[in-house]
């Protein structure tokens, strides 16, 4: 743990102007999305997904987006686990994306909203069979005494299922929409000169962009 005041890196890959921006920030984010695609980003579909209970305690972890639209972002989980307990007491959550290759972050606020049981079946019977089985054995976020609870219940669901494939989407798991209420995006620059341009939607509903000192 030496030295960390002296880590530092100088961004310089590239810029970000008022005249690369769209008018809608999901065209921004797609147009920066493929370009991840092109430069062979490493997982860029994941997210810090930060959300806070009724206390107001907040808790942060890593998800994958799994879809975008018009309407905003979309990830599936565990309903029983902490995250989903957070956003059914308080469904204002932040999504963050960190490119580091490309030197780029995305940060989206919003409010979350669960998208319906047939969407989340047809997702999860798109996962691998192994996904499939560990959502049904995880009872994600619970105390546990060891792993082999874990490899007993696999054990168990595979034989109760022995005969399916793809297997029935659990009760308790499926996806959740985040609708955007502010997106900026942020391209990093020299010297700590940021580039950060922040979209809000005005009196009238449209997106409007604006320069954010870094």
């Amino acid at each position: 743990m030496k030295n960390l005041g002296d880590l530092r890196k100088s961004y310089t890959s590239g810029e970000l102007t008022k005249a690369d921006l769209t008018p809608d920030p999901m065209d921004m984010f797609a147009r920066w999305w493929q370009e991840c695609l092109d430069a062979k980003v490493e997982e860029p579909n994941a997210m810090t997904l930060a959300t806070a209970n009724a206390d107001g305690q907040p808790s942060a972890r890593t998800v994958l987006l799994k879809g975008t639209s018009p309407d905003g972002f979309e990830f599936f989980t565990n309903y029983e686990s902490r995250k989903a307990q957070d956003m059914a007491e308080n469904p204002k959550v932040t999504l963050l994306f960190f490119w580091q290759k490309l030197e780029r972050q995305v940060r989206i606020e919003g409010v979350v909203e669960k998208v319906s049981s047939e969407k989340s079946a047809a997702y999860f019977q798109s996962r691998p069979l192994g996904s499939q089985i560990g959502a049904w054995a995880s009872p994600q976020s619970k105390v546990i005494a060891d792993r082999s609870v874990l490899e007993d219940k696999i054990i168990s669901i595979r034989e109760r299922f022995k005969e399916q494939d793809p297997l029935p989407a659990p009760p308790h798991w499926g996806g959740y929409l985040v609708r955007p209420v502010t997106i900026e995006f942020w391209q990093g620059r020299n010297d700590r000169l940021h580039d950060r341009f922040h979209y809000r939607k005005n009196a009238d509903g449209f997106w409007i962009a604006e320069r954010l000192a870094p």
